[in-house]
């Protein structure tokens, strides 16, 4: 796992359709600020930490709507909109090691950073998201 990772230079990514969306400098400034405070860890790693049974929650941060188009398996759904209000009372253990996730893993970095102030003390990002768990081409759930 890696802390500190800023995404400057990543400025131009792919959206869910496979077209370039570019992320504003006041976005990344504050994704960047978040990643300095947070674990994060790449898709092979969490891939590692599934295939060795290791005991993790999935969260998928993404929208409904991205989420209705496919998800990690054994993945939950709490959208990154309702996560603080909503996350205590689905996760109530604080100390549970939760794998957080959305498109790319700038979402999942602010949330992951949400959740470590609201107590929560075994909180990771899964850097690249589900486009970079979909492009190793890792199973994955569809409603």
């Amino acid at each position: 796992m890696q802390r500190g990772r800023t995404c400057a230079t990543l400025a131009t990514i792919r959206d869910f359709s496979g077209l370039p969306m570019k992320h504003s400098p006041g976005f990344l400034r504050i994704v960047d600020d978040a990643r300095s405070r947070i674990q994060q860890a790449d898709v092979p790693e969490i891939k590692r930490r599934l295939d060795a049974r290791e005991k993790i929650i999935l969260v998928d941060v993404r929208e409904e709507s991205e989420w209705a188009r496919g998800h990690l398996p054994g993945a939950i759904h709490i959208s990154r909109g309702i996560l603080e209000r909503d996350i205590e009372q689905a996760l109530p253990d604080k100390h549970a090691p939760l794998v957080l996730y959305c498109g790319g893993g700038f979402r999942s970095a602010l949330a992951a950073d949400s959740l470590q102030k609201m107590g929560y003390t075994n909180v990771v990002s899964m850097d690249g998201g589900w486009r970079g768990w979909t492009a190793e081409s890792f199973p994955v759930e569809k409603p």
